[in-house]
């Protein structure tokens, strides 16, 4: 299967990696089945990328008709839904093993022979994931960065069983989708969050230690290391839950002390305030997601 052949794909999952991920693909002229827990669910995902798409019509940066056109190519789909017409699944749920296995095995049986079952995981074997499919050579790991209609990589992961073909038609949907592609071997955070989170914990081990405030910090990355963002406020950005279990995941796989999370992150996690998409995670939101003061 090429790109080209590739022209349904089913994200599952209408969360904020989900909404991005349809929103790029609908906007390359792919037709979507956005899938979630609910026909609503679903639907306010789309209503969501709509609403996205309508500000950047008023900032005079998208067409109207373009916009319209890309919200008529997503179709909210509640879980169970027919997937039978898709070249390609997505699954960008909750960073979590368990929901990942059974969404891909229900996934796996609705897809048609021969479809691609991917998976945006941040640090889940795919491996792993491909062994729980009548599929192992078709599936593969498409990890796009957050926020997906911003952010211009795609990390291709290839787990033990997957094939070339499998590989080569999800680069070239990548590239497609206006992506540049890095490709990583299946192992524990891959290599974008091999990299990332051990520096996310160490900016909160600061903080937890009291180093320097979590303004001082950010700020400190951001114009000593010339980073767009600081650690602490990309970790709210990402979801403080999402952060926590990839630093999970690589301390259990790897099992070296340096990924361990520091308690200060275990504890926002335990208190609900996951970051930006909970109002709250090492810096306060309103309900349009600025910073406020503390």
């Amino acid at each position: 299967m090429s790109s080209e052949t590739i022209q349904r794909i089913a994200v599952i999952g209408a969360g904020q990696m989900g909404r991005g991920i349809a929103q790029v693909a609908a906007s390359a002229g792919i037709e979507v089945l956005l899938s979630d827990a609910s026909l609503e669910l679903a639907t306010k995902g789309r209503d969501t990328i709509a609403g996205a798409l309508a500000r950047l019509v008023e900032k005079g940066k998208l067409a109207a008709d373009v916009r319209d056109a890309t919200v008529a190519r997503i179709t909210p789909l509640a879980s169970g839904g027919d997937l039978g017409a898709c070249d390609l699944a997505v699954e960008a749920a909750t960073e979590r093993f368990d929901t990942k296995i059974q969404i891909f095995k229900a996934t796996d049986l609705a897809l048609k022979p021969g479809a691609i079952l991917a998976s945006n995981t941040s640090s889940i074997s795919i491996t792993k994931l491909a062994a729980a499919t009548s599929r192992p050579d078709r599936v593969v790991g498409m990890h796009f960065m957050n926020p997906v209609p911003l952010m211009k990589l795609v990390e291709v992961v290839r787990g033990l069983q997957t094939s070339q073909a499998t590989y080569d038609a999800t680069k070239s949907l990548a590239i497609r989708l206006g992506k540049t592609v890095v490709t990583s071997n299946d192992a524990p955070g891959f290599m974008v969050n091999r990299i990332l989170i051990p520096m996310l914990c160490e900016a909160c081990f600061a903080l937890q230690e009291g180093v320097g405030a979590a303004e001082d910090i950010d700020t400190g990355a951001k114009l000593g290391l010339n980073h767009p963002m600081g650690p602490l406020e990309l970790a709210d950005l990402i979801g403080l839950d999402t952060v926590l279990a990839i630093a999970n995941v690589l301390h259990e796989e790897l099992g070296d002390s340096k990924y361990r999370a520091p308690v200060l992150l275990k504890n926002l996690v335990a208190a609900g305030w996951l970051g930006k998409k909970a109002g709250r995670g090492f810096y306060r939101y309103d309900e349009k997601g600025q910073k406020v003061a503390s």
